[in-house]
C-alpha cells in the first residue's frame, strides 16, 4: 500500500522531511529574532564609549548581519548545496556564541545574550538534521 506517497517515499522518510523542514524554519526564525535583538543592542551602545562598549557594538552588528544572511539562506530557494548551508549555519552558531559571551559582560544586554544563545541552539538542532 503506497498511502499516497510517490514511489520510494516511505512514511519514515516523510517524517524525516517534515522534521528537517521544521528545524530549518525554527532556525531561520531564531536567526531573525537574534538579528533583531543584536541590532537593537548595538544601536543602544555609545559609539564614543569604552573599548568594551565598542566590542559589544561590533559583535552585535556582526551577529545581526550573520543571522540575517543565515535566515535568507534557510528561507529562500537558493542554489546552495548542503555543504554550503552547513558552513553558513555553523558560522552563524559560532558568531552567536561569541556574541553571547561578549554580551554577558555588558549590563543590560541579557536579552541579546539570550537571543544569541537561543539562535546557536537552533543552529545546532538544525545541523543535527543534516547528519
Amino acid at each position: 500500500m503506497d498511502c499516497g506517497n510517490p514511489p520510494g517515499v516511505t512514511s519514515t522518510t516523510q517524517q524525516e522531511l517534515f522534521q528537517f523542514l521544521e528545524d530549518r524554519f525554527a532556525c531561520a526564525q531564531s536567526c531573525t529574532e537574534c538579528a533583531r535583538a543584536c541590532a537593537l543592542r548595538a544601536s543602544l551602545v555609545d559609539t564614543d564609549g569604552t573599548e568594551q562598549q565598542e566590542l559589544v557594538r561590533r559583535k552585535g552588528i556582526m551577529c545581526a548581519e550573520v543571522c540575517d544572511a543565515t535566515c535568507r539562506v534557510l528561507s529562500e530557494q537558493n542554489r546552495l548545496d548542503e555543504s554550503g548551508i552547513r558552513i553558513q549555519v555553523e558560522w552563524c552558531r559560532t558568531v552567536c556564541l561569541e556574541c553571547a559571551h561578549v554580551f554577558d559582560r555588558h549590563p543590560g544586554a541579557e536579552d541579546g545574550a539570550k537571543a544569541a544563545r537561543d539562535c546557536a541552539r537552533a543552529c545546532s538542532e538544525f545541523l543535527a538534521t543534516l547528519n
